[in-house]
């Protein structure tokens, strides 16, 4: 979907995901010091709002305006405006600033070649010691799990993630299929932790 659709999906209802934070996210990230952090495809900025509740300054880039506004208007509720710059951005061609200590993408739906893109821009953000946490839909949740997107080509592995990084210095954290219970169902995620060397 393209920046117009993710508007109009935006712009058709309150709150397309959930207020909280990705429970992956919020899993992975509670126990680290605040520092700067970058929310790749923030959406309606459920991540980052939450990342600067807890100290974080953050930069939430998406390409759509309309999710941004949201986002922004949410911060504002929180209490958190100060403490998050909201930029209109495409996770496949925006060239960040590599002094992130933390850049979270959460389900970030593209074909692999841009996939691939996104990743090494979200990996070139981080300054050295710097940690990327990676959500996603796993391609496995196609036949084993609920919901999600149906089209396989926007799917991945964790192990696609490790592979779109051959080359890059790391050391790898958690790299993983790991379960959501959505309702009464399960649905699979790939989930990728790793800290820059």
């Amino acid at each position: 979907m393209d920046a117009a659709g993710w508007d109009e999906r935006y712009a058709a209802s309150e709150l397309v995901w959930s207020a909280e934070p990705n429970q992956f996210v919020a899993e992975t990230c509670a126990d680290l010091s605040p520092g700067r952090a970058l929310d790749v495809a923030a959406g309606e900025g459920r991540n980052a709002i939450w990342l600067a509740q807890r100290g974080w300054t953050v930069t939430a880039g998406d390409f759509s305006q309309v999710g941004l506004d949201k986002g922004r208007r949410l911060a504002e509720h929180a209490g958190v405006t100060d403490r998050i710059a909201w930029v209109l951005a495409d996770a496949t061609r925006t060239e960040w600033p590599d002094d992130h200590d933390l850049v979270v993408v959460a389900y970030l739906q593209l074909v692999e070649a841009e996939r691939r893109e996104a990743v090494l821009r979200a990996f070139a953000a981080l300054q050295p010691g710097g940690r990327l946490v990676w959500v996603a839909h796993d391609s496995t949740n196609l036949t084993d799990g609920t919901g999600g997107p149906q089209d396989p080509s926007v799917l991945m592995t964790a192990e696609d993630v490790l592979i779109d990084l051959t080359g890059e210095p790391f050391d790898v954290i958690r790299a993983e299929r790991v379960e959501r219970q959505v309702g009464d169902a399960t649905a699979y995620d790939c989930l990728v932790v790793l800290e820059a060397d």
